[in-house]
């Protein structure tokens, strides 16, 4: 079967993207501005009142009104947890946000950090006063309500908090019972920056980590004001998806984070961290593209001796004069505005010296139940849109259904194994989400042709264990249809289910629920390790699976079911793949 034409990719590609990736507000002005005491203290003097069931809520930086909406929960939107980050506040911690007279109550989300437009290629928009969260919860009096802590994927350099209507949190509030705070936090070189003349001896400062710090400042956050919503600060589960995911993975490298969550749910993410010098490398290059893309130096190659000229001081200046847009037009992208950068940087304060390199040897220091995923064909969001797939479906369909399988080794089994044997570490529990997937089973729920297009692609997930399938319409109709809710509603919400569980008590399983035991990963042969997440049209299917992937596995699987020359076709695309590559030639 052809899957489609040149058109029906670039309008699908259109499509997608807006709807996994669009921004619910752009420009500058969109972002709330609190209104300071004059005379603001050092320390907040303000006490927290608990929740009553009213949805003006006093925090200990002010009072905050929150509206009804849609769903008939309450939503706080665009709550600033730290001071904008902006001028002499670039490239630093966050520091705690300016308390506020009167009650605060915003109608608008707030802006998102500066960005590529997913859709507009070298257009920025955002804004570095973004610092800001929203918080959903049922209306009632109930307290000590679970917190659900969502962090947004996007590369680490694009996306937000509320980027979509999937990422609100009134639906998985209300059915779970919880409260849900989203959050954004810096991205791209803003979020992830270290340079020698930036330095001023303390440690968070030099860290590079600015965006991990901006997500603890919001989890401490949530320690110091989360029951005011009705929400319990010891049982706060960390969540994210694909970029954050890794996030999540980094909190639990993060000696900076202990004690501020108690669970993690890691969805569709790989163990990513950099050296400092990596980071140092990359700085160096941005400012000298800086110089010469400005004038200052005719060429870039002189601007090496140029800088000699310079002192610490007069290159923090040059450095935090520069416009997102100016910054950002240094780095090179890779697709869908994401630009390339080392992220989440081994300084040793905020990031354990090791990396990711601390699951390998038990040396992470935060250690709480977790559950890890990904999706059956999580490659199908990164290669669907390739023109030169045209035509060639075996190979399209033998790349992504392969290049999934070595996602999964990396961010789910190889994690999984290694945490597992930490006698220390909590029940690990793990995922595959495989609804939408058709291509060996010749069934999908999803119509054709984006059945064998899109599948269970990456992010395909997210709207399940949020109870949110508002794309937009055309997305509706193909993918989420009238057709397939009975099943993949009656799937997501025991996916909730088992989430909000876990939530509450560290284990997925609710007694008397009526659900599949979802058992926790065991390493051993035959062993279970990881449930799957599946439902046709009218009804969820979920088993444990007692399979188990490795690379050398995936590899060897790839040059015994795929004949030439579809083989040496597949298994170059997959060592040029900048999700795979590093994967293919570790093994060889």
């Amino acid at each position: 079967m052809r899957i489609s034409n040149k058109a029906g990719i670039i309008l699908l590609i259109v499509i997608f993207v807006m709807s996994l990736l669009m921004v619910a507000c752009s420009s500058d002005e969109d972002t709330p501005k609190a209104t300071p005491t004059s005379e603001a203290p050092a320390t907040p003097t303000i006490t927290v009142d608990p929740w009553t069931g009213n949805p003006t809520v006093q925090t200990i930086y002010g009072a905050a009104k929150g509206l009804e909406d849609e769903s008939n929960t309450w939503v706080w939107k665009a709550i600033p947890f730290a001071k904008p980050p902006v001028g002499e506040l670039r490239w630093k911690a966050p520091s705690a946000p300016e308390p506020w007279d009167g009650v605060r109550e915003e109608v608008q989300f707030c802006s998102m950090c500066p960005q590529y437009d997913p859709l507009m290629g070298e257009t920025v928009i955002g804004s570095e006063d973004c610092l800001y969260l929203n918080v959903w919860r049922p209306q009632s009096e109930e307290t000590d309500l679970p917190v659900y802590f969502w962090i947004h994927g996007g590369g680490n350099s694009i996306g937000s908090a509320n980027q979509t209507p999937t990422y609100y949190g009134s639906t998985l509030a209300k059915k779970s019972n919880m409260v849900f705070v989203s959050v954004n936090y810096r991205l791209g070189p803003f979020g992830w920056f270290t340079h020698p003349a930036l330095r001023t001896g303390d440690t968070k400062d030099d860290s590079g980590n600015y965006g991990t710090l901006d997500l603890i400042k919001a989890l401490e956050w949530i320690q110091e004001n989360i029951e005011a919503f009705g929400g319990d600060p010891d049982k706060v589960i960390i969540t994210g998806e694909s970029a954050g995911a890794v996030n999540v993975l980094s909190l639990m490298l993060s000696p900076s984070a202990e004690g501020l969550f108690h669970r993690a749910l890691v969805q569709s993410g790989m163990t990513v961290t950099n050296p400092v010098e990596a980071g140092e490398a990359s700085s160096h290059n941005v400012l000298m593209t800086l110089l010469a893309n400005d004038g200052t130096v005719a060429e870039q190659s002189d601007a090496e001796a140029y800088l000699k000229s310079m002192s610490d001081a007069e290159i923090e200046t040059y450095l935090k004069s520069k416009t997102p847009d100016e910054l950002l037009a240094c780095y090179e992208q890779k697709g869908f505005g994401m630009v390339v950068f080392p992220e989440v940087l081994e300084d040793g304060t905020v990031i354990v010296a090791d990396g990711a390199s601390a699951f390998d040897t038990g040396a992470y220091p935060n250690k709480v139940p977790i559950i890890v995923g990904s999706n059956k064909e999580e490659q199908k969001m990164f290669m669907f849109m390739d023109p030169s797939f045209e035509g060639k479906d075996d190979l399209y369909q033998t790349v992504t259904s392969y290049g999934s399988a070595l996602w999964k080794v990396n961010g789910v089994d190889d994690l999984a194994r290694k945490l597992s044997d930490y006698s220390d570490q909590p029940d690990v529990y793990a995922y595959q989400f495989n609804w939408g997937a058709g291509w060996d089973t010749g069934t999908s729920p999803i119509p054709e042709p984006y059945d064998l297009k899109i599948g269970a692609a990456h992010s395909l997930d997210v709207p399940f264990f949020l109870g949110n399938y508002s794309f937009n319409v055309m997305m509706t109709d193909w993918v989420f249809t009238e057709e397939n809710r009975p099943g993949r509603e009656e799937l997501g919400d025991a996916m909730m289910a088992y989430v909000a569980q876990f939530a509450r008590t560290g284990n997925p399983n609710e007694p008397g629920s009526g659900l599949l035991d979802w058992k926790p990963w065991t390493n051993g042969e035959d062993e279970p390790k990881c449930i799957l997440f599946d439902a046709d049209l009218n009804d969820a299917k979920i088993e444990m699976s007692t399979v188990e992937l490795t690379v050398s596995g995936v590899l060897e699987a790839l040059k015994s079911e795929v004949s030439e020359p579809l083989y040496s076709q597949a298994f170059e695309l997959l060592s040029s793949n900048w999700i795979t590559s590093n994967l293919v030639e570790d093994s060889e």
